[in-house]
């Protein structure tokens, strides 16, 4: 049984290593290169690591970081969809829905369960864990942005509106950081970078 276990995980290991190639539309911080979904995912986890005192509520750190590192592996087959997409939805689609069922399947029963559930946890949204791990996710591409001169959002014609609308959910997880990224978006607008 052990054996068959540790081959179903070595599989797993080795298609989660496709995340590396999956590219997203931000840059890294002060580069042109775009970020991949691993180091995305990897820099999520650790800010939730150094920010998680920040949080509204005390959470269970390790099950944010499992969220964190996980929450992305659908697009291995769905592909990334861009937050400021105006064609496809970025909530939980069909698709991505079918890519974890595939994906998490390829692990034995017991955690192909648990990280099913830990992913429908993050992509709905309303447990502690999640409103935390979101507010990550939605931070890191702002920091992103702000670091080079507006990045995607001066690249793709995105204005403060839709910015403002979508990093509130930072809120739901830490008022704290939701007040220091409101303030780097008003100060991107004054610095001409974010148009109003």
């Amino acid at each position: 049984m052990k054996s068959t276990n540790l081959f179903r995980q070595i599989e797993f290991i080795k298609e989660v290593d496709k995340l590396k190639y999956i590219l997203r539309k931000t840059k890294l911080l002060n580069s042109d290169r775009n970020e991949n979904d691993a180091e995305h995912s990897w820099h999520l986890a650790l800010m939730a690591v150094v920010l998680a005192e920040h949080a509204n509520f005390p959470v269970d750190l390790l099950r944010v970081i499992k969220m964190l590192l996980i929450h992305d592996i659908v697009e291995i087959d769905a592909g990334d969809t861009f937050i400021y997409d105006t064609q496809k939805s970025h909530t939980n689609t069909e698709e991505e829905r079918k890519a974890a069922k595939r994906i998490f399947g390829l692990l034995p029963d017991h955690q192909a369960s648990e990280l099913t559930a830990i992913w429908e946890e993050f992509e709905e949204g309303q447990t502690n864990e999640a409103k935390f791990a979101r507010a990550m996710d939605r931070l890191e591409p702002l920091l992103q942005n702000t670091s080079n001169n507006g990045g995607t959002w001066n690249e793709f014609g995105v204005n403060y509106e839709k910015v403002y609308a979508k990093k509130q959910v930072i809120a739901q997880g830490s008022d704290q950081i939701w007040r220091y990224a409101e303030q780097l978006i008003n100060d991107s607008v004054e610095k001409g970078i974010l148009k109003k």
